[in-house]
């Protein structure tokens, strides 16, 4: 959720990265010809850039295999080959394996749009482990984010500010309030980075990825996309069905609505969560501490909301928690079952008045470290977005759709519906109604749902598959909670994942894990 009023298909990874360390404690130049000639320099990782969100260079692997980094140059217009060009940031972890089994490169996107792949591949690593026997792991930064082209909208205080606005006006003077400052986000957006803003289409990033597939020496892209990864996956095998390999896609955009449709799609599934999170707590043999039932939890934290409104209580000083940071900490809660306990001591210590969990879980969310510095996922995410999507929706459209989305969700229905001005007045028109991931002739693709999804609701998965095309799309479900399947550690999802891209062993359509 990189924009305060709109919840977006962001990777669980992306925020855990930031959450974990919260809660405890373009430059272009002159193109030199093929693009494809190029030999990439492997070194050991720089400490991540404040754009990719900070921190320490990467640690080793469990077995010892170390990160390593390399930049790939690829052109800033498609269109033009031969022209200026953008660095791409690239990691690795060589494949532990015997190394006559090796397959090739594994590329790893983990969604947002606008996650740094830099950053969250070695977050994560290890729980690919098995993967990389057999695989070099390997993900970026795709343009636009973190060290590859940053957008960059406004400064850190700039941001605190922005990420603290009424996301859910309730007159006409605090409509033109978000949508007079949504406007000076964009245009600020466009004084910053406004020649980097018309090339960060997942278009962009998908030939940047088959660039990718012949600098690595692959002649398939093996894939793995997670969230809004497996649109650009999709969008991948579009573009090039005869160089896809090996690829899963899991936690799936639908690619056939467009963004009010998935606006709507995320307000049921986040209500679909936080219904399945109040039932788990008061179903405990042990007193449950926000509520003695699924409709009383939901009711408290209905008021809590209310009440915040009218008197924000204490964050993370020096900051107040809004109404607008409580509902995004609770939605980034919302992600990952493994969230769930976070959620209930903040609401918890937010009802004695102590707001600071739940700012935490909303900084998480929206890239911003504990000293107080963002990444650049904020930016990234409405530069790819609206550079994507066609539709300019107005404040009256959305006051026309509000009951609509409110009877989908009571409590993010308004703040996804107001979210959907994101794009209104954007410096560069979007490319289409929704993506076209259409791809006959290319190899199968996994794609694994999950019934509890919240961000990318399950009946995602089915779409995707239709629309892939017949003999492409093989449909894998999960029945569980969260964003995503593979990262839950169910063993049947990894098994079927796992048994296809190692040793390609495509699942039966329809097989169900629970």
């Amino acid at each position: 959720m990189a924009n305060p009023s709109r919840l977006r298909a962001a990777a669980l990874t992306t925020g855990a990265v930031l959450l974990a360390a919260l809660l405890a404690g373009c430059g272009d130049g002159a193109g030199n010809g093929d693009p494809t000639a190029q030999k990439l320099d492997w070194k050991d990782c720089p400490a991540p850039s404040a754009a990719e969100g900070g921190g320490s260079s990467p640690s080793p692997l469990p077995d010892g295999t170390q990160w390593q980094c390399a930049t790939m140059k690829a052109p800033v217009d498609w269109s033009r080959p031969k022209g200026d060009t953008l660095d791409i940031a690239l990691i690795r972890a060589r494949a532990s394996g015997d190394p006559s089994r090796r397959i090739g490169s594994l590329i790893f996107n983990f969604g947002g749009p606008g996650g740094s792949g830099v950053t969250t591949l070695p977050a994560f690593g290890q729980d690919y482990a098995t993967l990389n026997t057999r695989y070099d792991l390997v993900s970026f930064d795709p343009r636009g984010v973190g060290r590859s082209g940053p957008v960059e909208c406004e400064s850190d205080a700039q941001l605190d500010q922005y990420f603290q606005q009424d996301a859910t006006p309730d007159d006409k003077a605090e409509q033109k309030q978000l949508v007079d400052r949504t406007k000076e986000f964009n245009a600020n957006c466009e004084k910053h980075s406004g020649k980097m803003l018309p090339h960060v289409r997942t278009t962009d990033a998908a030939r940047d990825m088959d660039l990718m597939r012949q600098v690595l020496g692959d002649d398939k892209l093996h894939y793995f996309g997670i969230s809004y990864g497996t649109e650009l996956g999709g969008v991948y095998a579009h573009l090039f069905p005869g160089h896809v390999g090996r690829a899963v896609l899991d936690a799936v955009v639908d690619p056939t609505k467009d963004p009010a449709q998935s606006a709507l799609g995320q307000a049921q599934g986040f209500q679909l969560a936080l219904d399945n999170f109040a039932a788990d707590c008061t179903s405990k043999t042990e007193e449950c501490p926000i509520g003695d039932t699924p409709q009383d939890v939901k009711d408290r934290i209905a008021k809590l909301l209310a009440d915040l409104e009218k008197k924000p209580i204490p964050g993370a000083f020096p900051r107040q928690l809004t109404q607008t940071a409580a509902t995004n900490g609770i939605a980034q809660a919302l992600y990952s079952k493994d969230f769930w306990e976070y959620l209930t001591e903040g609401l918890q210590q937010a009802y004695e008045g102590d707001g600071k969990i739940l700012m935490l879980l909303s900084d998480s969310m929206n890239g911003r470290s504990e000293n107080g510095e963002y990444s650049n996922i904020a930016a990234a995410n409405i530069a790819i977005n609206c550079a994507d999507e066609k539709q300019r929706y107005t404040a009256d459209e959305v006051r026309q759709r509000l009951p609509q989305f409110r009877a989908a969700s009571p409590l993010f229905g308004d703040y996804l519906a107001w979210g959907m001005l994101s794009c209104t007045d954007w410096a560069v028109p979007g490319a289409a109604d929704h993506p076209d991931v259409s791809a006959p002739g290319a190899a199968p693709i996994l794609v694994v749902g999950n019934t509890g999804d919240p961000a990318t609701p399950y009946e995602g998965a089915r779409k995707m598959v239709d629309a892939l095309g017949k003999g492409v799309g093989v449909e894998l479900t999960y029945k569980g909670q969260g964003h995503g399947a593979y990262d839950s550690k169910n063993k049947c999802v990894q098994s079927a994942v796992n048994g296809y891209l190692l040793d390609g062993k495509v699942p039966k359509a329809g097989t169900v894990c629970s």
